[in-house]
């Protein structure tokens, strides 16, 4: 028996290529003897659904699982005659390729064992940027079982009808319900303990008889079924992300504080909100205080109210932000801009559950659950002086750390959607969605903004799209461009008018800086601004050192300060 491979290199696709053919006048695309078609991933998201929706999801995943199945025969047909003089691992790594090819996954093969002759068979692929996780990603949602259907159907019986024995995969992970990749796992049929019930996927089930019950029961189902609570913070599956959750919903049924750390954006508003509406307090107030936004000579008035005569101007006595939210739960967003009386006075909240007005000195209890939060390292804050120890581990006793959306790029496709639905029907407009090149702008992007930049670059999408249009790439991002992170520019395949045959050149589209020109003599983009804004980023990217700034533009020193006295001094 052939020892198994690990970590194939895949053979040349240029045969492959060679096998492809378009004639654009006919309206035809050829593969080897099939016509093929080209469609969106879009219109097979939408397909998908409605059969979900109208089928159920079990029926419906047979139904595709046998459309995989169909299209791997014919392949399993091509592999062994273009590949009549490979080695038998060779001619079977063409069903992966073909996938490739037709844009549906990339297929990494992990291991490969193969023996026609004793009918031995064994292999491991890992599946990259299946085009079913997208679907779930930006139609479907998260399911609770594998997700590529199609790509495992077309699996089996390419297998089965190269090797000439039943060879059925399971998909044992898969990005569409959670896991961090897609790998599957294929061997003869009669190894597998549940053989028999999976063969049952591939036989045809008509639905004539039950599809108004159906229709019927999905219907019951859907009434039943409970408001979504998804806010744009906790749609997502990406781990980092859930095992923050899990922490926060299991810290909610009590009356821990609790400190969420989380860069500006991330949504620890809404997620202190979740923290109150999963508590026991959750009829109660909610009171959410910015600190950073309260000058610090009124910080602790705010918080712990102040008594008449205080100081000039009060007036009146008045209750502070605490007291407001007694019995309940108060959100001390930025807390570390705290001044040090108020950390003094919150230190006090926190072990003796009393406060002082201003000015006052009559102690008053006070019942309340804090939910703290910050941009910054607290640890080091203390080291430098800057905030309490003792209150710094008071606070610090349930801590839960909000991984920023360039460690979720998963999850952007779900809230991109979120927000466009959203701001959709707030602007009362309908578009046809995001394309698929400003869907990749999106998950190339690093998001220093986080969630927050995400939404508003989604609302700007939506407002510069006319009705009944896609959202490209160019609406949502007006002076930068991600998409040469998203989609390499070289090694394309550009159409032979001639042959017919896709040859390898330099891609035909335009560059990030022809898109800006193109802008610029469009009168997208006024070129005063462009510059002022590349200036400005040139000095903030380099902490205003105008030599540094000036390398990196290519300029010389004196140029660049000229071009700052000209176009920014007068506008500092």
């Amino acid at each position: 028996m052939q020892q198994p491979t690990q970590h194939l290199t895949l053979p040349s696709r240029q045969d492959l290529l060679d096998q492809l053919r378009f004639d654009p006048e006919n309206g035809k695309i050829w593969l080897a003897e099939h016509r093929s078609l080209l469609l969106g991933i879009s219109a097979m998201g939408s397909f998908r659904k409605e059969i979900i929706s109208t089928m159920g999801q079990a029926r419906a995943k047979g139904f595709f699982m046998r459309l995989g199945y169909y299209s791997g025969l014919k392949d399993a047909e091509l592999a062994l005659q273009v590949r009549p003089n490979s080695t038998p691992e060779e001619a079977f790594l063409t069903g992966p390729q073909l996938h490739c090819l037709r844009g549906m996954v990339k297929a990494i093969p992990i291991c490969l064992e193969m023996d026609v002759a004793n009918q031995h068979f064994y292999a491991e692929f890992d599946w990259e940027d299946s085009f079913e996780v997208e679907i779930c990603q930006t139609v479907l949602g998260q399911l609770e079982e594998p997700a590529c259907w199609i790509l495992l159907g077309y699996a089996c019986s390419y297998s089965s009808q190269f090797l000439g024995q039943e060879i059925q995969f399971r998909e044992v992970e898969c990005r569409g319900k959670g896991d961090h990749r897609c790998h599957i796992i294929g061997k003869p049929a009669h190894e597998w303990e549940d053989h028999e019930s999976f063969r049952e996927l591939f036989r045809e089930a008509p639905l004539i008889d039950e599809l108004y019950a159906l229709q019927s029961q999905i219907a019951a189902l859907e009434e039943r079924l409970p408001p979504s609570p998804d806010t744009p913070t906790t749609i997502g599956s990406a781990p980092p992300f859930t095992s923050a959750l899990q922490m926060i919903d299991k810290g909610s049924d009590s009356d821990v504080t609790m400190l969420l750390l989380g860069e500006t954006g991330t949504g620890k508003e809404v997620l202190a909100r979740r923290i109150h509406s999963m508590s026991p307090r959750r009829d109660q107030p909610f009171i959410a205080v910015n600190c950073a936004a309260i000058p610090p000579e009124l910080i602790e008035s705010e918080l712990f109210g102040v008594q008449k005569g205080a100081f000039t101007g009060a007036t009146q006595n008045r209750i502070g932000r605490f007291e407001r939210a007694h019995q309940g739960t108060i959100f001390l967003d930025e807390v570390i801009e705290l001044t040090p009386r108020a950390q003094a006075a919150l230190l006090r909240v926190l072990q003796e559950g009393e406060l002082e007005r201003v000015g006052d000195s009559v102690l008053r209890k006070i019942d309340v659950r804090v939910v703290a939060a910050t941009n910054e390292n607290l640890a080091q804050a203390v080291a430098e002086g800057r905030f309490r120890a003792d209150l710094f581990y008071r606070i610090n006793a349930y801590t839960v750390i909000i991984p920023p959306l360039r460690e979720r790029k998963n999850d952007i496709p779900l809230l991109a959607e979120h927000f466009r639905k959203r701001y959709e029907a707030r602007y009362k407009k309908k578009s046809l969605g995001l394309t698929d090149r400003a869907m990749a702008a999106l998950v190339a992007y690093d998001w220093p903004g986080n969630i927050r930049e995400l939404e508003n670059t989604i609302e700007r999408g939506v407002i510069l799209t006319d009705n009944h249009q896609s959202i490209s790439e160019q609406s949502l991002f007006h002076y930068h461009s991600p998409f040469k992170q998203a989609i390499p520019e070289t090694s394309q395949q550009q159409l032979n008018d001639q042959s017919g045959r896709l040859e390898s050149v330099q891609s035909a589209l335009p560059s990030a800086t022809e898109l800006i020109a193109q802008q610029v003599l469009n009168q997208e983009i006024d070129l005063n601004q462009l510059e002022e804004a590349i200036l400005r980023a040139a000095m903030s990217q380099h902490d205003n050192n105008v030599s540094k700034a000036a390398r990196a533009l290519g300029l010389t020193r004196p140029a660049l300060a000229y071009r700052l006295k000209n176009r920014l001094s007068d506008k500092t």
